[in-house]
């Protein structure tokens, strides 16, 4: 077997510099790992290379000079595309050893994805996040861990820097099926808050006070101390996207659906990130949710 990689002798390449992909570059960086970064969003770019990310000008400059590939990109399709052109390039004209997937992707992609860079003699290992960017580049979030045991051990030293809170889940595809279902209970536990927070506030109650109590009570969930505060305030400055729980959430759907699995809050919920959507708040911060709730008279909620 090889030996373990150590992060001093690693380069790696973020493909995806979004909120996520900025996130991991700052603790990449914080350890003195060297980080290139690609992204066809000028803004994000501009923002990663304020923070020490060295461009590239494409995907094929950045993977000439990367051991390690780290995806952060949005769906299915832009995994698909991205995994393509590694497994294309020519090998001996690039170090590359290593793909890591972070983005909330269906099962069967992860499973294409991990077999088409087998089959070009590049390791691969999924590590969706669970948390918002705030929390992984504090570190606190939690990686799920798809990978066979061989990678696992060879590349233990980069996940417990990427994600020092992490489940082995199992095989690559098994992360994936993890953080589908652990996020349809992440969004349900954040609807289910906005809705209480604005019964609570229509009723009369000091919103900051209420989530007081509800640190006490039964009714407690993380999500009081992740997005409460963001709620009451109606503070939507994204540290994750509306929009981008959405999209997971279709995932979610679609996999219920070929499984025959009923999830009316699942649908219920999907409906009202629709309508913040509409509202114009899908670049907005999961917190923003609360601005969904309609009156009676059927307007969106923006404020108290």
């Amino acid at each position: 077997m090889k030996p373990t990689v150590h992060m001093g002798a690693m380069r790696i390449g973020i493909i995806g510099l979004g909120l996520v992909g900025r996130a991991l570059a700052a603790r990449l960086l914080a350890a003195g790992v060297p980080v290139g970064g690609f992204d066809v969003s000028g803004p994000a770019v501009e923002a990663a290379t304020a923070i020490g990310v060295t461009p590239a000008a494409d995907l094929s400059e950045l993977l000439g000079c990367s051991s390690i590939a780290l995806i952060c990109v949005f769906d299915d399709v832009q995994l698909t595309a991205v995994v393509a052109e590694v497994a294309a390039a020519d090998r001996a004209s690039r170090p590359l050893e290593l793909v890591i997937n972070t983005a909330t992707c269906s099962p069967a992609a992860v499973e294409a994805a991990a077999a088409s860079l087998a089959a070009a003699a590049i390791a691969f290992l999924e590590l969706p996040l669970s948390g918002s960017s705030a929390e992984i580049c504090a570190g606190e979030a939690l990686g799920l861990l798809g990978a066979d045991a061989t990678t696992l051990a060879r590349y233990r030293a980069v996940v417990n820097l990427l994600s020092p809170r992490h489940v082995h889940v199992g095989i690559p595809g098994s992360a994936a099926r993890a953080k589908l279902a652990s996020n349809l209970i992440l969004g349900l536990n954040r609807a289910a808050l906005a809705e209480g927070v604005i019964l609570a506030e229509r009723l009369g109650l000091d919103g900051h006070r209420f989530l007081e109590l509800l640190r006490q009570s039964p009714a407690y969930s993380r999500a009081v101390d992740t997005v409460g505060e963001r709620m009451v305030t109606r503070d939507f400055t994204p540290r994750s996207r509306l929009a981008q729980h959405r999209k997971d959430l279709a995932l979610i759907l679609a996999q219920a659906t070929g499984l025959d699995v009923g999830l009316p809050l699942a649908e219920a919920h999907a409906a009202l990130l629709d309508r913040a959507i509409e509202a114009g708040l899908g670049e907005a911060d999961n917190a923003a949710l609360i601005a969904a709730w309609a009156t009676r008279s059927g307007g969106p909620n923006r404020t108290k």
